[in-house]
């Protein structure tokens, strides 16, 4: 049994912060009105309550003026048939104190034979939802688009799509472009056009491409954001052939030439340039020209990048030099291609020139621009030649940076100048690289190469402390150099810290350690350090069958010496080694295996 208004509980005042005395009243009766109609709806099967009739204790209100205060509401005593409106509900979303009620009303309006939603309506609800992030609510609204015909704004239909996608609820993403797909409108046209927008920023490229075939079969009509969006999805997926295609549908509409048509040609000559197809991205260059539309610095600094890593070192400079008359070179990774390209093709003078022009666009000379430089000049011109073009690109006011100053030490320690090594890495050390280990390990090793030990420890002691974990490379350095003093104590000590840090000895470190260890006399120490190499899978090169030769002929175990050259067998040993196991074999007395070795092996002389 439905209640009568006297059972109403009386509803409780809301007071807002900051409002003029008549926004204070509007909004209480709004407030008010909107939980009144919810209550009565959930109470009895009364209608419902619309604004204009409301009882003289709200129009008391509205007309009073004075300071937010308690509104009291007395019950009602005789509920006119009253319903709720379109204006009614826009109303409520208009502001954020009752927006959350709106929803509710409008499911509750549904049920009024007299009551249909306008745009209006519809375009309020939806933007008051996707604010929310009222999915759930929006799944409802969008039913409710296609029972009752009506849309929101173009904008908030494009809004709506773009959000879904962004918020990856694909489902209710389709069902909108499903209610619109069969209007062919401007609203539909757009929406479509935001969806593949959206989908390329999660780089979920084949559903742009799905919802560009769904638009097409639809007929509807593709603007130019439309076409960009497909394009750009091609493009990433490697298909260069479809950008051509679209970019000629592109080309027969009336909003070609324009000056929006710049970002278009950006984005086929981009996709042109990814497929290898740099002479096509210079050629639609050439085209736009032709048709009046001024190239930018994006579209200049792709062709130039895909003409550098097509090799077309001729193609690739002239646009370089046409780009810089005309200012339009800005862009780093551009700049690192042209040098790469240079350097590879062996024209490393070149590159000085473009680290040049860096400089003068006001472009920072990146560390990686800086070591490409250098390591260039050590490759195709040498050591003193890399030092040379350091120096200069120092002079021009470029900074290296770690990878730069480890190429300069290592370039340093190959030439023995281990002053000016130690300078770099001080220098290094100063502006904060203090963690690289390729600079550690090129210092330790160049210590290690010219008998420094207790520079070579410290520097390693120095390496823990600033939190920099030694590698491999480092440890070999440090046996090598123990090894060829002769020191195993210390060796022994590297290795077992080796084992305790769990890095994986190779056949470098196991040929250093051993080598210690001979000269030191512990020759059975080798040949367990020899047999735990072999078992673990090891294989002996030159250097490592070397010692070996000599510490089985030391401890004339012949037969592990013949096992040896058994397994080297097809490799030409070097002059010293070959006359050292023959020198072994007729100390020995073993003819037979002398011969055996002159049939089986040969050498190679040494360069003089």
């Amino acid at each position: 049994m439905a209640k009568c208004y006297s059972e109403w509980p009386p509803l409780p005042p809301l007071h807002p912060p900051r409002r003029t005395p008549s926004q204070t009243s509007l909004w209480t009766i709004r407030r008010q009105l909107a939980s009144f109609v919810l209550h009565c709806s959930r109470s009895c099967a009364s209608p419902l309550l619309e604004p204009k009739n409301l009882p003289d204790e709200f129009h008391a209100v509205s007309a009073s003026t004075p300071a937010p205060v308690p509104v009291p509401v007395s019950p009602l005593p005789d509920a006119p048939k009253l319903g709720i409106s379109n204006k009614f509900i826009r109303g409520l979303c208009s502001d954020r104190q009752t927006e959350q009620l709106a929803f509710e009303c409008y499911r509750r309006a549904l049920h009024q034979p007299e009551f249909l939603p306008d745009k209006k309506t519809m375009n309020a609800l939806t933007v008051q939802l996707l604010r929310a992030k009222q999915w759930s609510s929006l799944e409802f609204l969008v039913e409710d688009f296609r029972a009752y015909g009506v849309m929101p704004e173009r904008r908030t239909c494009a809004r709506l799509v773009a959000s879904c996608v962004k918020a990856r609820k694909f489902g209710l993403a389709d069902m909108v472009l499903g209610v619109l797909e069969g209007k062919r409108g401007a609203p539909a046209a757009v929406a479509f056009s935001s969806a593949m927008q959206a989908y390329n920023k999660l780089h979920m490229y084949r559903s742009t491409l799905l919802v560009y075939e769904r638009m097409r079969a639809a007929r509807l009509s593709r603007d130019a954001d439309a076409y960009r969006a497909v394009m750009a999805a091609c493009g990433a997926l490697g298909k260069p052939e479809m950008v051509a295609s679209l970019l000629k549908q592109y080309k027969s509409h009336k909003w070609y030439p324009s000056e929006s048509c710049v970002e278009t040609y950006a984005i086929v000559c981009d996709a042109l340039g990814r497929a290898g197809r740099a002479s096509d991205a210079l050629k639609c260059l050439r085209e736009m020209e032709a048709d009046g539309i001024a190239p930018n610095a994006t579209i200049y600094s792709s062709i130039i990048r895909s003409l550098a890593d097509a090799h077309e070192s001729s193609a690739a400079e002239d646009l370089y030099n046409e780009a810089w008359k005309k200012g339009m070179l800005g862009d780093p990774d551009m700049f690192l291609k042209v040098i790469v390209m240079h350097v590879e093709a062996g024209r490393v003078e070149k590159t000085m020139g473009v680290a040049k022009d860096m400089r003068e666009t006001g472009l920072r000379v990146t560390d990686c621009i800086l070591s490409t430089i250098v390591n260039g000049f050590v490759k195709r011109r040498g050591l003193k030649p890399a030092i040379r073009a350091y120096d200069k690109l120092i002079a021009l006011g470029c900074e290296p940076g770690q990878v730069t100053y480890a190429s300069v030490i290592n370039v340093y320690c190959q030439l023995g100048r281990s002053d000016r090594a130690e300078s770099v890495f001080s220098e290094m050390i100063d502006r904060g690289f203090d963690k690289c280990v390729v600079a550690y390990g090129n210092m330790i090793s160049m210590y290690g190469k010219i008998s420094r030990a207790s520079d070579a420890m410290r520097l390693l002691a120095v390496m823990k402390k600033k939190g920099c974990e030694p590698n491999i490379w480092v440890y070999n350095s440090l046996l090598d150099m123990h090894g060829r003093l002769g020191n195993s104590r210390q060796a022994e000590k590297i290795w077992k810290e080796m084992m305790r840090r769990k890095i994986q000895p190779d056949r470098i470190s196991y040929t250093a350690i051993i080598n210690a260890f001979n000269r030191s006399g512990e020759l059975d120490r080798c040949m367990d350090l020899y047999q735990e190499f072999r078992e673990t899978g090891g294989k002996v090169d030159t250097a490592l069958a070397g010692l070996m030769v000599g510490v089985f002929s030391k401890c004339s175990r012949f037969n592990e010496l013949i096992e040896l050259l058994k397994d080297m067998q097809g490799t030409r040993l070097d002059r010293r080694l070959y006359l050292t196991v023959l020198r072994s074999l007729r100390d020995a007395g073993l003819e037979v295996h002398v011969k055996w070795l002159q049939t089986n092996f040969s050498f190679v002389e040494e360069k003089t």
